[in-house]
């Protein structure tokens, strides 16, 4: 796999996993940028585990897009995004989240650039499943700002696009 990310989100990458380790954390980057070739033979694998289980065509592609996004739309083609673990967890489940890379991230990674791209309870919008270990990297402006709205990544840009155009975003 792929562990590049563009420059800038390398170069971010590489501080934060350094001040991490100067707290006596471990993260290290599973995946960064995939190919949308790449991608694809993900989804496809993904659709024909579906497909053996005896789901239909469409079904099974509708399921492996709720794990592995089709090609073309993931974050990871972009070079922003990152699949993060630790030796203290390197699957890429919700058992990430119970890793002291994790808490880490979770309290720092913001001063880096890098938000959780899918958080827990923000299915409904990013109409992906909570992924503990996907991390993306936004600057640390929109980071910041991001996080300290609370709200999940498609909702602060939904925000910023209304303020931009001069509409209220109360109520």
């Amino acid at each position: 796999i792929n562990k590049t990310l563009q420059t800038e989100a390398a170069e971010a990458f590489l501080s934060m996993q350094a001040a991490a380790a100067r707290d006596g954390v471990d993260v290290r980057m599973q995946s960064g940028y995939r190919s949308v070739d790449y991608q694809k033979n993900l989804y496809d694998q993904k659709t024909q585990y579906f497909r053996n289980k005896g789901l239909s065509e469409a079904e099974a592609k509708k399921q492996a897009a709720n794990i592995v996004n089709p090609p073309g739309y993931s974050e990871h083609n972009c070079g922003l995004a990152a699949d993060l673990n630790s030796p203290e967890h390197t699957g890429l489940d919700t058992g990430f989240e119970k890793t002291a890379a994790f808490r880490w991230l979770k309290a720092h990674a913001v001063e880096y650039g890098f938000i959780l791209r899918y958080p827990k309870d923000a299915e409904a919008v990013t109409e992906i499943t909570y992924e503990p270990w996907h991390w993306r990297y936004v600057g640390p402006e929109n980071a910041a700002l991001i996080s300290q709205s609370g709200l999940c990544f498609e909702d602060a840009i939904a925000v910023l696009q209304k303020l931009a155009a001069g509409q209220s975003v109360t109520g």
